[in-house]
């Protein structure tokens, strides 16, 4: 290739495309001449890096680069992978002013790469692996965590209705439609009786948080999730839409923020304040702020929530070593985590709740 691959880090960068992620790139060419506006010329295509689920790739012309993000080949479940989605809410936000990469075209059509497809703009930024900003200075620490909340509220702020994505998901009720689904996988996965999550499934239908106004749910926002600029700290795209629906903002927000909690040097408030990351309880009146809903009381019985989630989805993964449907590999660290998880969960419940 021309182009030079280029970061060695295992994480970040592009790489030669796997060869089960290979496919005929004279048909994507063609495609893109009659479908993307403004394109020409040649490509190459290299593949990104990192534990994306929906392999991406990085297509290069002499003009400009684009990002191709496709189903995996292989069979799948009918939900999963669902790139059409992840389409559908990129291109609504781009009349938005939530930073999103341009969308291009969705191709559903398995005859051109042997998967559905969607092309969207390359954005030239830095995707930042570590929460705890240890390579960063504290200008950039503190300049990547307020552009993350500001983008988080900025998205939250949407209205669905107004953007033509009031059918993407089921309005009202998230929290208590969640707590249903969770509590139906870890009962169908179930490896050993965890007493503090019983306790859990028994107590959260009945203790919900108040209904908050419906909003577009990234499901999964990360550092890992959103890319900032190569020179300064602002988050210029938000990445990784799979999870997304519509749903209750502040659980969204409030498991973004479970890093605080997971993350050994961001639960030290010290190390935060000498970072120049904002502490938990500042980030929280920061969003508040922006999304104007008071997080105080309710702060703990989301946390609850989302602790008893992770452990939902921690239980699948060991229901299907169980099964032998998934690999066996750290399945007793599964295991510890969550029984860790619901007993953190519990415990919150217990403190403030009971």
């Amino acid at each position: 290739m021309t182009n030079e691959l280029h970061d060695t880090d295992e994480n970040t960068g592009t790489m030669e495309v796997l060869e089960r992620h290979q496919f005929d790139v004279s048909k994507l060419k063609d495609y893109m001449h009659e479908n993307v506006e403004g394109f020409e010329g040649e490509i190459e295509v290299e593949e990104f890096k990192g534990g994306q689920s929906n392999p991406t790739y990085k297509v290069i012309t002499p003009k400009q680069s684009y990002v191709l993000r496709r189903k995996p080949p292989g069979k799948l479940l009918k939900s999963a992978h669902a790139v059409d989605r992840e389409y559908r809410v990129i291109t609504a936000l781009n009349n938005t002013n939530v930073p999103v990469p341009k969308s291009y075209a969705l191709c559903e059509d398995d005859d051109i790469i042997g998967t559905a497809f969607y092309l969207m703009e390359f954005k030239d930024g830095r995707v930042l692996w570590d929460p705890a900003m240890e390579e960063s200075d504290n200008a950039e620490a503190k300049g990547v965590y307020e552009s993350m909340n500001d983008s988080m509220a900025k998205l939250h702020f949407v209205d669905p209705t107004e953007i033509g994505l009031e059918s993407f998901g089921k309005p009202g009720n998230y929290v208590g439609r969640q707590v249903s689904r969770w509590s139906k996988q870890y009962i169908d996965s179930e490896t050993e009786t965890i007493e503090s999550m019983n306790n859990l499934i028994e107590w959260l239908p009945n203790n919900l948080p108040t209904e908050k106004k419906t909003s577009i749910v990234h499901g999964d926002y990360s550092l890992t999730n959103v890319m900032v600029g190569k020179d300064d700290p602002n988050v210029i795209a938000i990445l990784d839409w799979e999870l997304s629906t519509l749903g209750d903002p502040c659980a969204d927000f409030n498991y973004h923020c479970l890093q605080y909690t997971m993350n050994p040097k961001l639960a030290d408030k010290d190390y935060c304040i000498s970072k120049g990351i904002p502490i938990i309880e500042d980030y929280v009146q920061m969003y508040s702020e922006k999304i104007e809903i008071d997080l105080t009381e309710e702060w703990d019985l989301y946390s609850a929530y989302n602790l008893f989630k992770l452990a939902g989805i921690l239980q699948g993964i060991l229901g299907r070593v169980r099964d032998g449907t998934a690999a066996n590999q750290n399945a007793a660290e599964r295991a510890s985590g969550v029984k860790n998880l619901s007993d953190t969960a519990w415990d919150l419940v217990q403190k403030n709740f009971l």
